[in-house]
């Protein structure tokens, strides 16, 4: 089910079963998004992304960075990242999305994808390190890219369309029971930001 067309409302859950996501819209103004935009490419530690299948060590095209309260080890892909202290701006972030959420934060993974060809997999965000059945809060910014959820029992599909400077919190048991992923597009030649807003269990 595509929901290219719905007006964002964060009162309700797109998912039909078994988890929660709720998309906020646009939280910024255009102004802001792109200031937000131009500071993140800029200032950002950026990496390319590592990981490690069957055996095999793969580094992506793709740029990450993690932030957080402290300095966090945080295990996925069969690689460790420690986190980075906050910037002020990244703050400000956080600070909104827990204002619009009603949730708290620990730590930040931020993605960049340079186009529409570097995109995500199907996963889910169900590492130990993690807080279990926490809120995971999705900030993006730049190009407008469809988001999709895959249910791994029934394999229902729910897509979407993140729109620059936008919000999407997923929660509950939603990471139990759903797939997420971005795919890759040829329609999309600008770069796109993603920052994941969670909480590291102490």
């Amino acid at each position: 089910m595509d929901l290219f067309g719905f007006e964002p409302n964060f009162t309700q859950n797109i998912l039909p079963v078994d988890g929660t996501v709720n998309y906020y819209g646009k939280v910024f103004t255009q102004q802001e998004a792109n200031t937000y935009f131009d500071y993140l490419l800029q200032n950002i530690a950026w990496k390319n992304d590592e990981a490690v299948i069957f055996g095999k060590h793969i580094i992506t095209k793709r740029k990450v960075a993690w932030y957080g309260d402290f300095n966090f080890e945080y295990t996925y892909s069969n690689t460790t990242k420690s986190a980075l202290p906050w910037t002020k701006e990244l703050m400000e972030l956080k600070k909104i999305c827990e204002e619009q959420t009603g949730e708290t934060y620990n730590s930040c993974l931020l993605n960049l994808y340079h186009n529409g060809e570097e995109g995500m997999a199907w996963h889910s965000d169900g590492e130990k390190d993690l807080k279990k059945n926490g809120a995971i809060a999705s900030l993006s910014f730049g190009a407008e890219r469809k988001f999709a959820f895959k249910h791994k029992q029934n394999k229902q599909t729910i897509a979407l369309s993140l729109a620059h400077g936008s919000l999407l919190v997923m929660k509950g048991t939603t990471q139990t029971h759903w797939l997420h992923r971005l795919p890759p597009t040829k329609m999309v030649a600008q770069p796109r930001i993603n920052l994941t807003f969670r909480t590291i269990a102490r």
